[in-house]
C-alpha cells in the first residue's frame, strides 16, 4: 500500500523537514529542533499540518441526537457552535477512538477523527444510523486541517483578516469566508495553548500555510507536537485510550455523562469497575519512553508507560503511565526501569505544565 500525502507535502518537503510515516501518512517529524518548535508554541505560535485527520459530516433532522447517542460526553446540551471532545465506545466501553463533535447547525455536525481509525470510525459509526433520519458523509479527502497553536495565534488570525468574533471562547467554532473561500475555524488543538484549527479546502490551506511561514510563523512537527500533548498530559489514542481500555481506566471519567438517558456503552461503564489507573510520573534523571515497566519501591511490576518524552519547559524526563488499580502504591512512590536500572519517579497530581488556552 502506497503512503499518503497531505496537500502540504511539497511545502514541508521545501522547508527541508525531516519525514516520517504516521498513520498511513508521509509526515513532517521536524523542521529545526523539538525544542525550538516546542517553544516557539509555548511563547509566540507554531504551525502544524494535520491535514491527515479525518472529516465526518452528519446532516438530517437527527444529526445531534445520533451524535449524542454515539459519544460518551453530553454533546445534546452543549451550546450551538460549541465542540465537544469525547471518546467513541463499543456497546462492551471500550475506546474506539477519541474524537471532537462540532455543532455547526441543529441538523449539522461535524466530527473529526484520528487519522489511524478512519476507516475503523466510518465503519462503527455506520453501523449505528438504523434509528436515525440522518446522512452521513466522509469528507476526510476534501478537506486540509492547519493548527496554529501558541499565544499569539488569535493576534495572527485576526491580522490576516480572518472574521473571528470578540467573543470566541475555547472549544468555538464558526463558518466564516475569507479572501473568498469557505473555510471552518475552531478554538481547538492540542498543545495546551491558545490555538485555532482552519478546515479549508487544499488550495486555501497552501495558501494559508505560505502565508503563515512568510509572516514568521515557526512550522512544526508531530515530535514537537507529542512533547506538547505529554507536558499537558492530553491522551493519545493508541497510547493512554485503546481498543482494550474504557474512559474510565485512562483518567476520562469527566468525559462519560452518565446522567444522558442512553449512550452506547453507557450499560457497560455503569457496571464496570476500572482496572488501570492513569498517573502522571516525571524522573529527575533519564528519559522515559513508551513500553518502559513501572514498578513499585518492592521492584514489583505495577504498570506501564503509555507515553514518555524529555519535557522542553521543565528539562526533566515525563510520562504518562497505566497502573494496574490494585497495584497503586498508597504511598504515591514509583520506579521507572530504563535499560535495567531503576529510576526514582515523582508522582504529580496536575499537568507538568499549565498551558495557556482561554
Amino acid at each position: 500500500m502506497s503512503i499518503l500525502k497531505t496537500s502540504l507535502h511539497e511545502e514541508h518537503l521545501a522547508l527541508n523537514a525531516k519525514m516520517a510515516p504516521f498513520a498511513g501518512f508521509d509526515m513532517p517529524l521536524q523542521y529545526s529542533s523539538v525544542k525550538e518548535e516546542v517553544m516557539a508554541v509555548r511563547e509566540h505560535a507554531g504551525v502544524f499540518d494535520v491535514s491527515h485527520m479525518g472529516e465526518f459530516y452528519v446532516s438530517g433532522p437527527d444529526a445531534i441526537a445520533f451524535v449524542d447517542f454515539i459519544v460518551t460526553n453530553d454533546f445534546k446540551n452543549a451550546e450551538m457552535l460549541k465542540a465537544v471532545y469525547s471518546p467513541l465506545c463499543r456497546e462492551d466501553g471500550t475506546v474506539i477512538d477519541d474524537l471532537i463533535a462540532y455543532k455547526l447547525a441543529t441538523d449539522k455536525v461535524l466530527i473529526c477523527v484520528n487519522a489511524s481509525n478512519i476507516q475503523k470510525d466510518w465503519e462503527w459509526i455506520s453501523s449505528k444510523t438504523a434509528n436515525f433520519n440522518i446522512t452521513l458523509t466522509n469528507l476526510s479527502n476534501d478537506y486540509s486541517l492547519i493548527a496554529l497553536q501558541g499565544p499569539k495565534a488569535e493576534l495572527i488570525l485576526r491580522d490576516f483578516g480572518v472574521n473571528i468574533p470578540a467573543e470566541f471562547p475555547y472549544y468555538s467554532i464558526l463558518e466564516t469566508v475569507h479572501e473568498g473561500e469557505k473555510i471552518i475555524v475552531a478554538r481547538t488543538g492540542y498543545t495546551g495553548e491558545d490555538g485555532f484549527e482552519v478546515f479549508s479546502s487544499h488550495d486555501y490551506a497552501k495558501k494559508l500555510w505560505s502565508k503563515l511561514i512568510f509572516n514568521g510563523v515557526k512550522p512544526c512537527g508531530l515530535a514537537a507536537r507529542d512533547v506538547l500533548r505529554v507536558e499537558v498530559c492530553y491522551p493519545l489514542y493508541g497510547h493512554e485510550i485503546s481498543d482494550s481500555v474504557t474512559p474510565l481506566d485512562a483518567g476520562l471519567g469527566w468525559t462519560v455523562k452518565m446522567s444522558k438517558p442512553d449512550f452506547i456503552g453507557k450499560a457497560a461503564l455503569e457496571a464496570y469497575k476500572p482496572k488501570y489507573q492513569l498517573v502522571k510520573l516525571s524522573l529527575e534523571r533519564g528519559i522515559p519512553r513508551e513500553g518502559y515497566d513501572v514498578l513499585d519501591v518492592t521492584g514489583q511490576k505495577i504498570g506501564t508507560v503509555t507515553s514518555g518524552t524529555m519535557s522542553v519547559v521543565t528539562g526533566k524526563g515525563v510520562a504518562l503511565a497505566l497502573i494496574e488499580k490494585a497495584k497503586v502504591p498508597a504511598d504515591k512512590k514509583y520506579l521507572i526501569n530504563i535499560r535495567n536500572t531503576n529510576y526514582e519517579a515523582n508522582f504529580h497530581a496536575k499537568a507538568f505544565v499549565t498551558g495557556g488556552h482561554k
